[in-house]
């Protein structure tokens, strides 16, 4: 049985004693008011798992980046709603126009950065100009496939900002969809990122590598085709990393 957004809130305040991530995450994905499409996603996203993977509290203060459609905005906000804190940042306009102006996401704070993002013309990958985001003290820092969406300058920016953001101890959660260890780009995984770099780059920025889980492997994922491919879409082998400010 699905329950209304609304109701969502209550029964999350009467299990904020016990601290029950399990519960407060399964009744935000429970909730009337998410789309049957972000439901039918959940048994390749697993975002339960995954949460619980990345630490989540209900009490923490958590960033999320590029947040698209508010797929997972849909399901940190009612988690984080009475004692913890979500922002959102980067490539915000869709969930500020749809997600957050409904009921029950009042709470969720826009960190306007969108004015630092463009795409180059005739470039695959869109660049970050210099930028904060004008917040310390973060908890935790996640993303869903979208590093591989930025160049290396950019990456670095945008790790080096999460870096900053985070209090000492803070967690930054990533998952993307895998590619090939060192292979050249070509149209086919123009939507992918070596996850030996993305380790690699962390790690020069200071972050400590905490782990990994392997919830997104995919044996059947060849990684020679473009994500989107009817094929491959909704079957990709994603690296799950996580990370640690000392």
């Amino acid at each position: 049985m699905r329950v209304w957004f609304p109701l969502v809130l209550f029964f999350l305040a009467g299990l904020a004693q016990a601290g029950d991530i399990d519960a407060k995450v399964e009744a935000a994905l429970a909730a009337e008011s998410r789309p049957a499409a972000d439901a039918e996603r959940d048994r390749n996203r697993k975002p339960l798992e995954t949460l619980k993977f990345f630490g989540l509290e209900d009490d923490m203060t958590v960033l999320e980046l590029i947040p698209g459609g508010g797929w997972y905005t849909r399901v940190l906000a009612p988690v984080l709603a009475e004692k913890g804190k979500l922002y959102v940042a980067i490539g915000t306009r869709r969930v500020s126009e749809s997600v957050l102006t409904e009921p029950g996401f009042e709470k969720v704070e826009v960190i306007e950065t969108d004015d630092n993002i463009r795409r180059p013309e005739g470039s695959r990958y869109y660049a970050l100009d210099d930028f904060d985001f004008g917040i310390s003290g973060v908890d935790m820092v996640l993303t869903f496939r979208n590093v591989h969406n930025f160049d290396p300058e950019s990456r670095e920016r945008m790790n080096r900002a999460v870096f900053d953001a985070l209090e000492s101890g803070g967690l930054y959660g990533v998952v993307d969809h895998t590619k090939r260890h060192m292979e050249p780009d070509n149209p086919e995984n123009r939507r992918r990122i070596d996850p030996v770099l993305v380790v690699k780059e962390m790690l020069d920025i200071g972050f400590e590598f905490v782990g990994y889980s392997d919830l997104h492997y995919r044996a059947d994922d060849e990684l020679r085709f473009e994500v989107g491919r009817r094929s491959v879409t909704g079957n990709t082998d994603r690296f799950t990393f996580l990370f640690r400010k000392p």
